[in-house]
């Protein structure tokens, strides 16, 4: 399935009156938090004891059994299911992008949505493989952020806007969430969050990203250490460090796994980017990505020390840097495997095996 919300978001980004706002637009997102429900331990109970009679020895499937007990308590469901996965790519475009820090021009975001649209992306290919939904979001195109080593990417009311606007994208009747990004520049705005959320130099979190040169690598650096260094005295707050310096995709897909947190929808990230995302809820409360899997490490040299930070262990490493979702959608095929085998497979009574000693 392939569906494309191409929406005029401009109407998003455009400033409230102080008569329809909170004391801030980032308290409806913090009143969220004490929202989110736990993980059930009873169902991923029901879980094992089920896999203590499949006719295997116990254990034997390693992190596939441990991924089938995560859905069932995400889901709160003793027998977990994988019926309607999706993959919701959030596509935008940067101000930094000017800056020379990547190898394509801007244009490449929608150049691409375009390719979506046609089926020819390689996340097409890993969706039909796999019989996956695959939605795309663009994020006012024509309208890139801020430049983040100028000024913030967005104000508050903007962040809010495109955060609440990746809450109800995951509308519909899914049971697996695999998020996914597009955006020429990303990966700098990637690094400089990453930056901020850890320190270290600004060359610990630059990778090639799309195949920077050199030349553009060193760019590149030098826009990750200016904007963290322009908006340092804000980012000790996740919200405001994500309208610094993030990007409205990744405010989006930041948004998209809150609500599914909320509504008991596990989630399976991708790469560099979407793990951008991740840290800044993880940061802002450490439980809100309980409810994640890591589909994979990023051959984005950086992502493995993330993933590290994050304390998610990917399901794949296959040195994959497309960004576009495509590690998490692979990762898709894991899962219902794994769905496969805990279903599937009879019990020791069934196939009249003798049991264990």
């Amino acid at each position: 399935m392939f569906f494309s919300a191409r929406p005029d978001l401009r109407r998003c980004f455009l400033p409230k009156t102080s008569s329809a706002l909170s004391a801030s637009p980032f308290d409806d997102i913090r009143a969220l938090l004490p929202m989110m429900p736990a993980a059930s331990e009873t169902a991923a109970e029901a879980v094992r004891q089920r896999e203590a009679s499949l006719t295997k020895p116990l254990g034997s499937l390693g992190r596939l059994e441990e991924i089938v007990a995560f859905l069932a308590a995400w889901q709160d469901n003793p027998r977990p299911h994988m019926d309607r996965p999706l993959v919701a790519i959030f596509a935008a475009n940067h101000g930094v992008a000017a800056r020379g820090v990547s190898a394509y021009p801007s244009s490449v975001t929608r150049t691409m949505m375009e390719n979506f649209g046609k089926g020819g992306a390689a996340v097409n290919q890993i969706c039909g493989t796999f019989g996956t939904g695959l939605k795309v979001f663009e994020l006012a195109l024509d309208l890139p952020t801020g430049d983040i080593t100028e000024r913030p990417a967005m104000d508050e009311a903007a962040a809010a806007a495109t955060f609440a606007f990746g809450m109800e994208a995951i509308a519909g009747d899914i049971d697996l969430l695999c998020l996914g990004e597009m955006g020429i520049g990303n990966t700098t705005v990637a690094a400089a969050i990453y930056h901020g959320l850890y320190g270290g130099n600004a060359r610990d979190w630059v990778g090639q990203g799309t195949g920077v040169d050199a030349a553009g690598l060193e760019r590149k650096i030098e826009a990750v250490e200016k904007s963290v260094a322009l908006h340092r005295e804000l980012l000790a707050d996740p919200l405001h460090l994500m309208r610094c310096l993030g990007g409205r995709e990744i405010a989006a897909m930041a948004g998209a796994i809150l609500a599914a947190r909320i509504e008991r929808i596990p989630v399976l990230l991708d790469g560099y980017v979407t793990c951008a995302a991740a840290a800044i809820l993880h940061a802002l409360h450490p439980a809100a990505i309980d409810h994640c899997l890591a589909g994979h490490v990023s051959g984005e040299e950086p992502h493995a020390r993330v993933l590290e930070r994050l304390g998610k262990k990917p399901l794949l490493d296959l040195g994959l840097r497309l960004g576009e979702g495509s590690g998490a959608a692979l990762a898709v095929g894991i899962v219902k495997a794994a769905l496969a085998c805990h279903d599937g497979m009879a019990t020791f009574e069934e196939a009249g095996v003798a049991e264990r000693l």
